[in-house]
């Protein structure tokens, strides 16, 4: 695993059967409104912390295989989702075609007071694919049509 920084950042799933570590700056960190996150999160949108895949370790015990169930998203074939098989908390998606790696931030490590470790660190910059929102969100980030930057800038409050 490389890494820019020398930050580390931890998660698992709801029984912790699955647990792993990213490290480094992380390339994007969204709220996602896309149809696809809604349906898999079952939520209205998901936190989303993406890293080069070269950047993510598991660390839950060995094989790997025995705790994780990974499935292809057919309408997407270059996307996948990573799930724990014994809770089913979705704990990581990846795109293939850019190599990248996304974590979840409802499964990253918390303080003793319940809050995400370095917060300010991971917290989501941007809403995408907000035109397919479940609801309007009043936090002052940029909400986006597509991707930041790559898309329509639907509103920036």
């Amino acid at each position: 695993m490389t890494s820019e920084s020398s930050e580390t950042y931890r998660g698992f799933c709801h029984c912790k059967a699955v647990s792993w570590a990213v490290s480094g700056k992380p390339l994007r960190r969204v709220f996602c409104h896309c149809t696809l996150c809604q349906r898999l999160h079952g939520a209205p949108f998901v936190h989303a912390i993406q890293y080069p895949n070269s950047q993510f370790r598991w660390t839950h015990a060995g094989p790997h295989e025995d705790h994780i169930e990974r499935f292809n998203i057919p309408e997407k074939p270059w996307k996948y989702r990573v799930r724990c098989k014994k809770c089913g908390v979705m704990v990581v998606g990846e795109n293939t075609k850019i190599d990248v790696l996304g974590v979840f931030g409802g499964g990253m490590e918390r303080d003793g007071d319940g809050n995400v470790k370095d917060w300010d660190k991971v917290k989501a910059t941007d809403h995408i694919f907000y035109d397919t929102r479940l609801m309007d969100v009043h936090d002052g980030l940029p909400k986006w049509e597509g991707y930041p930057e790559q898309s329509k800038l639907l509103s920036s409050t």
